[in-house]
């Protein structure tokens, strides 16, 4: 039995290492394929976008982008491990970083407890936000699924109305709606380079990851957590109470999406106006996915998605199609999805076709003793 054990984790190692392999070597055909399709040279397009990607002003906008979907990617994650489905992630960080601007300009206080203070509003807004959508599900049955959609649509509305000369906007010489600057002591540090300044924010998004990580895997709380996303059943047998654990998974996916505006916020813009970023919680779920909901595959799903972002866009000055971006992201997507499952169904295949061969050998071996005897 241990030598069986020893060629399945074996055999795991191996089919673990197949599927990233294999979804790269798909998404580079299937992209060859579309650019020939269009007309374009592959491999000169490949070329270029490995240059633009290789210099010191791209690293540092590619690890910047990658620091804010990571922590998108990890609030859905969380919401992932639950069998929960938080779509509402772009709502959530919208509204977080909006009362977190308002708050913050109003503050006057020393720096750590400034930046402490707007990081912890923006944390409990978002959890707030994802809250109703918890109680919505567990009092009322409804899907997480059509509730977040409708709050995203509502945080919109919520914002549009409050950004407002009259409410908490100003409205400044050049025409721009925002809100008032934070003031310098609550700016989150940055880290000058070659290429430019590197979000100070990324320390945060590492503890968050390995928070993340600890908590799911090295306590109770994250053994509840997995054991109510993969069965209500089995869960409540074990005296969990599923529709706390649902409510709480929400709040924590909800408060870690608050911190998926911080690092623009609190390093580069200093107020919420009309062109602060949005979407970023729809390629969370793609950068989740990516990373098969682990904090590592999570951290590598959002380099390689901000690398694709950074690199395809600069293609558009090399005279390719501006969609060919869009085209790229989507293919690597649906081949990293489809390459791992189709991994995993034959590793499982394996696995019990080895198992079975195992216990077979050893039920007909006593009885061939018997036999000789």
């Amino acid at each position: 039995m241990n030598k069986l054990l020893k060629k399945i984790d074996g055999e795991r190692l191996l089919l673990g290492l197949a599927a990233p392999v294999l979804a790269v070597v798909a998404a580079l055909i299937i992209t060859s394929l579309v650019l020939l399709a269009s007309g374009k040279d592959p491999f000169t397009a490949f070329s270029s976008m490995l240059d633009y990607g290789s210099k010191a002003d791209s690293q540092v906008a590619i690890l910047n982008k990658a620091t804010t979907y990571y922590l998108a990617g990890l609030a859905v994650a969380i919401g992932f491990r639950m069998n929960l489905f938080n779509i509402g992630v772009d709502g959530q960080y919208r509204m977080a970083a909006f009362f977190a601007a308002v708050v913050g300009a109003q503050l006057q206080l020393p720096s750590v407890l400034h930046i402490l203070v707007i990081i912890l509003v923006a944390m409990l807004v978002g959890a707030m936000w994802a809250g109703i959508a918890g109680l919505l599900k567990t009092t009322r049955g409804v899907s997480e699924v059509i509730s977040t959609i409708m709050l995203n649509a509502i945080a919109t509305y919520v914002i549009s109305y409050l950004l407002n000369p009259s409410r908490l906007a100003n409205l400044d010489a050049s025409g721009n709606v925002s809100t008032k600057l934070i003031p310098e002591s609550g700016h989150f540090f940055t880290i000058d380079t070659k290429g430019g300044a590197l979000y100070g924010f990324v320390i945060v998004a590492v503890i968050a990851g390995i928070a993340f990580w600890w908590g799911l895997s090295r306590t109770r709380f994250g053994f509840d957590l997995r054991t109510a996303g993969g069965s209500d059943s089995a869960a409540m047998a074990s005296g969990v109470n599923v529709k706390r654990m649902v409510v709480t998974a929400m709040l924590i996916s909800g408060a870690v999406a608050g911190l998926v505006g911080m690092p623009q916020l609190l390093s580069d813009s200093y107020q919420y106006s009309l062109d602060f970023p949005a979407g970023i919680g729809f390629t969370g779920i793609s950068v989740a996915l990516l990373g098969r909901n682990h904090p590592i595959g999570v951290a590598i799903g959002a380099l390689l998605w901000a690398y694709i972002e950074r690199v395809t866009g600069h293609l558009e000055f090399e005279g390719f199609d501006k969609e060919i971006a869009g085209v790229i992201q989507g293919v690597i997507v649906l081949a990293v999805v489809v390459a791992y499952e189709l991994v995993r169904r034959y590793g499982l295949r394996r696995q019990q076709s080895r198992v079975g061969a195992e216990l077979a050998a050893q039920a007909t071996q006593p009885k061939i003793q018997e036999v000789a005897a």
